[in-house]
């Protein structure tokens, strides 16, 4: 955690802020160490304090042995006092914020507890960029919540029967996956049949799995707060000629896209590896999402793989971990969608997820 709070910290010092108020969960967890759901990180060049309260003080003292912790005691000694008495003790002025995790009601009250003698000034991508790049014990864990994942989507699927319902299915795969030792899962889970699969982000019902019909499964383990993403299409029976058509185009553009990835790379140009290739098929809008995003800490973090203008694509480095998931959805029918995990290393990327695939050649 040294390391990562010297990396802020120099990160600070480029853009002149003299301290950064952590709010969101994960980055306060990436450089504190500090897993409880009450937190709040206070980084200067000199000091870091994590405020929290009775509930977590001795696990935040344990877990974060790089900050000093504050106890916040509501109402007598609330959050927002105890930042105004730490920025008067540190001589601080002006405090940056995170802009996308402060909300305008927390915005408020900590302005109206600092005062005039202390400014808080939005900021945004100053640690999410750190936890791009992945640290060999982060990789660790998620090679982990990986191995799970697999092994819980290979022993289910030969399971499954044309007349087990997606929910029945969602709750089979949520139970191998904290049998194989998941802390929890990485997200609500997808299973989704027939016509329900052209929705991208369908909810399990009680609709039956039935034969021949596209099958999209998409889950995760979530392990030591890192997360794992996978997504399979399969079918019970016989698939029509359809499936085999969609879901061959769809595993083209996943190799496609898995032989091209490479540090330089820009982001937007990842995209358009596989978006390319179903524009070229007559299938372009029919992909309806990006072609992946970095997974860590949390399920959805950078670097985002999408259409986006060649000014806001970013590049791709070594040590980021990405989904690479190619999908086309069609009304009233389904769809496939065919997902893997990989890791950016010098000359290209490797894949990180092992779970079976159908023959689609």
């Amino acid at each position: 955690m040294t390391d990562r709070l010297t990396h802020v910290r120099a990160a600070l010092t480029e853009r002149d802020l003299p301290a950064l108020l952590v709010s969101s969960p994960a980055n306060r967890r990436y450089l504190s160490g500090f897993t409880g759901s009450y937190g709040w990180l206070l980084v200067t060049p000199t000091a870091a304090l994590l405020f929290t309260d009775s509930r977590y003080t001795l696990r935040a003292a344990r877990e974060a042995p790089a900050c000093t912790v504050r106890q916040v005691t509501n109402p007598e000694r609330p959050f927002p006092t105890l930042l105004a008495e730490a920025a008067t003790a540190l001589g601080l002025a002006r405090i940056a914020c995170e802009a996308t995790h402060l909300t305008v009601a927390e915005h408020h009250s900590l302005s109206e507890a600092l005062g005039a003698t202390c400014t808080l000034v939005p900021v945004a991508d100053l640690v999410e960029p750190l936890r791009a790049l992945k640290d060999v014990a982060e990789l660790a864990l998620l090679r982990r919540a990986v191995a799970i994942t697999d092994a819980a989507f290979t022993a289910v699927s030969e399971r499954l029967t044309p007349t087990t319902t997606e929910r029945q299915a969602a709750w089979m795969f949520e139970l191998a996956l904290r049998l194989g030792g998941a802390d929890e899962l990485a997200f609500p889970i997808i299973v989704a049949a027939g016509p329900n699969a052209a929705q991208p982000h369908a909810l399990p019902s009680d609709e039956p799995l039935g034969r021949g019909r596209p099958i999209i499964i998409d889950l995760g383990a979530r392990l030591g707060g890192y997360h794992a993403d996978l997504s399979r299409t399969i079918v019970l029976g016989t698939p029509d000629a359809r499936f085999w058509t969609i879901y061959k185009l769809v595993a083209a553009a996943q190799r496609c896209a898995i032989a091209g990835l490479r540090p330089g790379l820009r982001t937007h140009e990842a995209d358009a590896l596989a978006r390319d290739h179903f524009v070229a098929a007559g299938y372009g809008a029919h992909f309806s999402h990006g072609l992946g995003h970095g997974v860590g800490l949390a399920i959805h973090e950078e670097p985002a793989l999408r259409r986006t203008s060649a000014d806001t694509s970013k590049p791709l480095r070594p040590g980021m971990v990405t989904s690479v998931e190619p999908g086309l959805y069609l009304e009233g029918w389904g769809g496939v969608r065919i997902e893997d995990l990989v890791l950016i290393t010098e000359t290209g990327c490797e894949v990180l997820s092992r779970a079976p695939k159908l023959a689609a050649d």
